[in-house]
Formats: structure tokens, C-alpha cells, sequence
């Protein structure tokens, strides 16, 4: 068995957060504690990251091609994983970020104060012509959501 797993990893994530006045917005975060190790021996070393054991909700959501929800809050703070399709997130600050298969997101927008306009939260949809496929594990507890990029 060998240890030479190659450079330690850099796995990047967004991060929708509230800040210290209410507003939600968006910061390109990274991953970057991983130890190499073997998930269950004998089995060969792989680059594990940091473990959480809070309770979880693990589902698959799927947004129909067109679809656009109004503005609101993620309902727990919650990592959403695009499986297939692509989606946009748009945050108070006006920041928006279209992520597909691959690219990951925190989301932690609880406790936003509502805009004049009637901004709240997130504005979320589909983008392109495909259903955006969404797995989303949603943390049972609430979380420090005036805190950026705390997945190290």
C-alpha cells in the first residue's frame, strides 16, 4: 500500500451566508483539510476530509426546466450538490453564481433582514434547458451563518 496520494487537495465550495447586517451574500470558499488515509483497510489510502457528525437530512431535488423560486431563506443550513442540469443562486448583494455537476454549495442564508424590495434570502432557479438535479444534505441543527468559508 502505498502513501503517496499526490498534492494534498483544494476542493472549492460557495458559501451563501448572512452577513452582520442582515444581507445575504456569496464567498468562494475552499476545502483544504484533508488527511490521507484508508476509508477501511486494506482498502488504499485516499484524501479524507473533515468529518461532521451533526444529525443529517439527506434528499434529491429536482427543478423542472423554467423554474424559478421567489426569495427566501435556505430552510437549514444545508450543502447542495448539482447531480445533473445547472442553477443559479442569487443573493441580496446581487451576486449570482450558476453552478453545475461538480462545482458544490454551502447554503447558511437563516436570519436575513427582508429589502424594501421585498429581498429575503435567495433567489434560486434552473438555468439552461435541462431539470437541475440537486442532491441536498441539510444539517439538523442551526448553524453561525455570519461565518464565511468555516469548512476549511
Amino acid at each position: 500500500m502505498s502513501d503517496d496520494a499526490g498534492a494534498k487537495p483544494t476542493v472549492p465550495y460557495w458559501h451563501l451566508h448572512t452577513d452582520a447586517d442582515g444581507v445575504s451574500r456569496q464567498t468562494r470558499c475552499a476545502m483544504t483539510e484533508f488527511e490521507s488515509k484508508s476509508m477501511q483497510p486494506p482498502a488504499a489510502p485516499q484524501w479524507q476530509g473533515n468529518k461532521h457528525h451533526d444529525g443529517m437530512t439527506v434528499m434529491v431535488t429536482v427543478q423542472p426546466v423554467g423554474w424559478t423560486g421567489t426569495w427566501h431563506e435556505n430552510p437549514a443550513p444545508q450543502w447542495i450538490i448539482p447531480l445533473s442540469g445547472r442553477w443559479f443562486v442569487e443573493s441580496m448583494d446581487g451576486t449570482r453564481v450558476e453552478m453545475g455537476p461538480g462545482e458544490i454549495s454551502f447554503g447558511e442564508d437563516q436570519d436575513c433582514v427582508e429589502t424594501a424590495e421585498g429581498k429575503k434570502g435567495h433567489l434560486s432557479g434552473t438555468v439552461g434547458n435541462q431539470p437541475a438535479v440537486l442532491m441536498v444534505v441539510q444539517f439538523d441543527g442551526k448553524r453561525d451563518a455570519k461565518t464565511p468559508c468555516r469548512f476549511a
